[in-house]
């Protein structure tokens, strides 16, 4: 038993911080201003200038991918493309795989304010068959071996460019696919444990793990299914599987289905494939990629919805968030439920009827606040891009007064697992009227 003694911050509905909390046996027994007469007596352990809080929560995090590159090759630190060379060759000694996958690259935070092309990377690294993967998890770089590597099929795919090695939408998808099949089990296993302490050690509790990326036979999906129920601990993992397959859903007994990867409505604005109503400011002609007519996503909600599923569906642009909010609609009128707790992930660039929309179905949502304050997607990038949509970018404090419950999370790998930086960020939104209160982004990160 313990019993803390100090400023108690609850996060409930009625924003209570208490002076005492009790706890027995991993079950919080009594909170409260006035110690009970019976645990009298007791040691406390005075909190002191700290506070105690329930623990974070994560709830968009691509987790067994995050703990691959959390210990394999990560190039965010690179300055310029002589310094990627050398965190690429230094990482080469350490390893023995035969295929090298990285991530990180952004265009942002180079000197040369451009992606590197397959000839360039060539120059840098050319012994073993080498991917990198941008920030955005949306796009690729290869170099020639690589290329050579990869299924002669990749070529009829939607953004394969064999000349630059960049990979993008359809091609970027099968090819991850193909890669992830080259991770041997044991080294995946290993990284997801080593994962699960690094976020622990962030103040995480839960996390919402999408999963579902191309290995064989959905080996992460049961990997992480059955490595979260021999955790020793009260970490918990809420599965989401990334298909749009239901019966392979169905077999594994698991509740929730989306996220990304298959669950993806459209691109990123990293690579300029975020599908928006109207054009990109800098290309009067790109309008950004829907990867599913509406017919076919709205025939996945009814189906997921009337299994009794919860929805996950990724879409950053104004045309994806509407696309996501209509075929939830249509599949709640098919098959009314209260409880489902669908929600759309990220919503970076949402509609006002479509935020009206989800606050009257009860539709959520997974938001990332650190895609707010990321040097690897600069706000001027997004002015560049979108204009003066940049500044209408995950209106928090819109979504919250219209009841909508958005919850927090790191979209892992792109952003790291950190809650007090997507708290601060949330707080601090470069529109100020959009920003948060300290309690509300606790929230967003907790209940």
């Amino acid at each position: 038993m313990k019993i803390y003694k100090g400023k108690i911050i609850t996060c409930d509905p009625e924003n209570n911080v208490f002076k005492y909390l009790i706890e027995e046996n991993g079950i919080i027994k009594f909170v409260g201003d006035v110690l009970p007469e019976q645990y009298k007596g007791i040691e406390l352990f005075d909190l002191g200038n700290r506070a105690l809080l329930p623990a974070f929560s994560d709830t968009h995090i691509h987790f067994s991918s995050y703990a691959l590159f959390a210990s394999t090759l990560d190039v965010r630190a690179a300055s310029n493309f002589q310094e990627l060379g050398g965190i690429i060759n230094d990482y080469s000694k350490r390893s023995n795989d035969k295929v090298l996958l990285g991530f990180g690259l952004s265009a942002h935070s180079l000197k040369e304010q451009r992606l590197i092309t397959r000839e360039e990377l060539d120059e840098l690294y050319s012994k073993r068959p080498l991917m990198i993967i941008k920030y955005d998890g949306h796009a690729s770089i290869v170099n020639s071996k690589m290329l050579e590597l990869l299924p002669k099929e990749l070529a009829s795919l939607r953004g394969f460019n064999p000349d630059s090695g960049h990979l993008t939408q359809e091609s970027y998808f099968k090819g991850t696919d193909f890669i992830t099949n080259k991770v041997s089990a044991i080294k995946l296993i290993r990284n997801i444990l080593k994962g699960f302490d690094i976020v622990a050690e962030k103040g995480i509790g839960m996390i919402h793990a999408v999963e579902g990326v191309g290995f064989p036979r959905d080996l992460d999906v049961d990997l992480m299914r059955f490595i979260s129920k021999g955790l020793r601990n009260p970490f918990q993992v809420r599965l989401f599987f990334q298909t749009m397959d239901i019966a392979k859903v169905q077999k594994r007994k698991l509740p929730r289905i989306g996220g990304c990867f298959a669950n993806a409505l459209d691109g990123s604005f990293g690579s300029v494939d975020a599908a928006l109503l109207e054009p990109y400011s800098n290309d009067d002609n790109n309008r950004g990629v829907l990867y599913y007519p509406d017919d076919e996503v709205s025939k996945f909600t009814i189906a997921a919805n009337r299994a009794g599923l919860q929805i996950q569906m990724h879409a950053i642009g104004d045309a994806a968030f509407e696309q996501a909010v209509k075929a939830l609609d249509t599949a709640l009128k098919d098959f009314p439920r209260t409880d489902h707790r669908h929600t759309i992930i990220h919503a970076c660039l949402p509609t006002k009827p479509g935020l009206e929309k989800c606050a009257e179905l009860g539709i959520g949502i997974a938001a990332q606040p650190k895609f707010l304050d990321w040097n690897l997607e600069p706000l001027h990038y997004f002015e560049t891009i979108l204009g003066e949509r940049a500044y209408q970018q995950s209106p928090f404090r819109d979504m919250l007064d219209s009841g909508i419950h958005v919850s927090g999370g790191s979209d892992a790998p792109c952003t790291e697992p950190d809650p007090i930086a997507g708290i601060y960020a949330a707080c601090n939104h470069f529109v100020p009227e959009q920003s948060v209160s300290i309690q509300e982004a606790l929230k967003m990160f907790t209940s």
